[in-house]
């Protein structure tokens, strides 16, 4: 008979280390929108074009993509915790290159790895999952999962006051100091796990997805600059058609390939990214339009002619509200199971963007139907990771929460193109100033409301009773091992 499998012991430090890892991924995702305020006085500040500034926003988005799935990998295999050092000394690289200079190129580079730091997230989810007990693991990836949008919601309005009242080099000063603070407190705090899977680091796999993901969200970023028809443009798209079948047929001849995709492919992965992707593009719609509506002049019709600081702080209930929101996801999901709860999520998402269609007058009814979208990410950004925990083994868990936080950045970039070209399309003069109608809000609204009844949908598709998974997401399914000793064991 075999000797009885002890479950994982709480870390060194239990208390402090869902805290310090949570801490760690708010400040990568704060980092993703710091600059969102600052783009309109970048070409003057750093004596370049409004072009070359929207590449301060892009470029993180390219090199998160990028690297997120990459380092998940690279975290399975060489230890989560020395590559999430790797990632948070990245920030703060990237941050005192931002801080340090005006010139537009070495600023875009710093932005370039301050969104490398993005893996924080898939990383820390995964040391949760090696570190904690079974019982604990579902509210501390929810709070970890929730902080890509709790970091956005509070970035926004912190950058603006930054922005108004001080030298814009100061939060990129401020941004090196809390890397340098997560490196401490991780070094001081979370062990390092010794799960690791086996086999080769997948380099050719690793190039081939950056070379796919960076053509098409170059052309889904730049397309509305570029021309959806121009050569640049239409060379990108046509790059990614031919990449991304070779990348496919090599990853499925590999021995170790950086994405498994015979997992990927089985519904309950595949549904689940689908669902991710569009919960990132509803998600993001919110974060993009909300500021620059109630920016808008009142000789508009629909402006509210507010500053960058009261706009920025009408994100600031949502990104609280996800704060609270977090654990009780983890109990819906604990309760109900993490398919009904992004179902749940969803919908509330939906209603949120109906409550923005028919109230876009009011600056109350705005902050609040700004605050139930979020409150419907939060549940969303919670449930993703169990529903992933429970359908890829162990050995794979940061590649597979950094390929579900990769389809969410992919949603936000296409979000962010469907934005920008309503908004810089359906215009009207107002003021002396061309600016986007009311009816290219609301039109947002609606395809962000679509685009989160799809995820409804999608998830309703999801093979699987709806029950709790808890042992799932904290033991191995087949065997009743924890995730840590079935791990040691097969190494």
């Amino acid at each position: 008979m075999p000797p009885a499998i002890p479950l994982p012991a709480d870390p060194p430090r239990p208390r402090f280390f869902v805290g310090v890892l949570a801490f760690c991924g708010v400040v990568v995702a704060v980092m993703q929108t710091l600059v969102v305020p600052l783009l309109p006085h970048v070409p003057a500040l750093t004596g370049s074009t409004p072009a070359a500034a929207s590449w301060l926003v892009t470029v993180t988005l390219l090199t998160g993509a990028v690297f997120t799935p990459v380092l998940g990998r690279a975290g399975d295999m060489y230890g989560k915790r020395k590559l999430l050092l790797v990632s948070l000394g990245v920030l703060t690289a990237g941050s005192v290159m931002c801080a340090v200079s005006s010139h537009i190129g070495i600023l875009i580079a710093g932005r370039a790895l301050q969104g490398a730091a993005l893996a924080v997230i898939p990383l820390g989810i995964s040391i949760m999952r090696d570190e904690l007990p079974p019982a604990k693991v579902l509210s501390s990836v929810a709070l970890m999962s929730s902080t890509l949008g709790i970091g956005a919601a509070v970035g926004l309005p912190v950058a603006a006051l930054v922005v108004e009242h001080f030298d814009w080099h100061t939060m990129f000063w401020a941004s090196a100091a809390l890397g340098v603070l997560d490196i401490v407190l991780v070094l001081w705090v979370v062990p390092e796990s010794p799960l690791r899977s086996r086999g080769r680091f997948d380099g050719v796999g690793a190039l081939g997805l950056s070379a796919a993901l960076v053509a098409v969200l170059l052309a889904i970023t730049q397309g509305a600059d570029w021309g959806w028809t121009s050569p640049r443009t239409l060379t990108l798209l046509g790059a990614a058609a031919v990449i991304w079948p070779l990348w496919g047929a090599y990853e499925l001849r590999t021995r170790s390939p950086l994405v498994d995709l015979r997992v990927s492919a089985r519904p309950a992965v595949l549904l689940t990214n689908v669902a991710a992707l569009l919960i990132g593009f509803a998600f993001y719609a919110n974060s993009l339009v909300t500021a620059q509506m109630v920016q808008e002049p009142k000789a508009t019709g629909y402006g509210l002619g507010a500053s960058i600081v009261v706009s920025g702080l009408c994100l600031l209930p949502g990104g609280l509200s996800m704060v609270a929101l977090s654990p009780v996801s983890a109990k819906i999901s604990a309760k109900y199971g993490p398919k009904a709860a992004l179902a749940l999520a969803a919908a509330i998402m939906a209603v949120g963007y109906g409550v923005r269609f028919f109230t876009s007058h009011s600056l109350p009814m705005i902050i609040a139907g700004a605050t139930v979208v979020a409150c419907g990410t939060a549940i969303a950004y919670s449930a993703l990771p169990a529903l992933v925990m429970r359908a890829v083994p162990v050995s794979e868990t940061g590649a597979a929460n950094g390929l579900n936080t990769l389809m969410r950045s992919v949603g936000q970039a296409c979000c962010s193109a469907v934005v920008a070209a309503i908004l810089a399309n359906v215009t009207f003069q107002a003021g002396g100033h061309t600016v986007p109608t009311l009816h290219a809000y609301l039109l947002v609204f609606l395809i962000a409301a679509g685009a989160a009844l799809a995820a409804l949908v999608a998830t309703l598709f999801l093979p699987g009773r709806t029950a709790p998974a808890t042992a799932t997401v904290g033991a191995d399914s087949a065997t009743g091992a924890t995730g840590r000793t079935t791990a040691q064991e097969s190494a």
